[in-house]
């Protein structure tokens, strides 16, 4: 069974990030220059909360809130679920689904050592289960 840390050996290793303080205007260009829906956010080296195009439109779209003058910290996601490099992807998905999210900063002695979504996720099932599926019609063919 495939491990987060395997994962993260597959993918770029930068993680993107801003300060609570930043407005939220730049936490979402980085979004949208990076092509990615969520950013942590991070105080120096510490995890302070992850912001997701979900937060920006319930939190300021919705709210009538300005993008230029509001801080990251007053929409980001301050409780967040975190895993660690040997959880196991079937433990990912399961986090994912109960909570409803779809990013993972990964934790390793109390550092963000990457981050995975549940396209990360969901392409690693899926060679998982192709390969399985090989491997069961060259079993049955041999």
């Amino acid at each position: 069974m495939r491990t987060v840390r395997q994962l993260l050996a597959d993918k770029p290793a930068e993680v993107y990030a801003v300060a609570p303080d930043a407005p939220v205007v730049e936490a979402i260009r980085l979004m949208a220059d990076k092509s990615i829906g969520a950013v942590l956010v991070l105080r120096g080296e510490m995890l302070a909360g992850i912001l997701s195009e979900r937060d920006y439109a319930r939190k300021v779209v919705l709210q009538g809130r300005s993008s230029a003058d509001t801080p990251v910290s007053a929409i980001m996601t301050a409780q967040v679920v975190t895993v660690e490099p040997d959880t196991a992807v079937p433990r990912c998905m399961r986090l994912m689904t109960d909570r409803r999210i779809r990013h993972l900063p990964v934790m390793e002695s109390g550092r963000v050592v990457g981050v995975i979504s549940i396209g990360d996720l969901v392409k690693a099932v899926i060679a998982d289960q192709q390969l399985e599926l090989e491997q069961l019609q060259r079993y049955i063919a041999g």
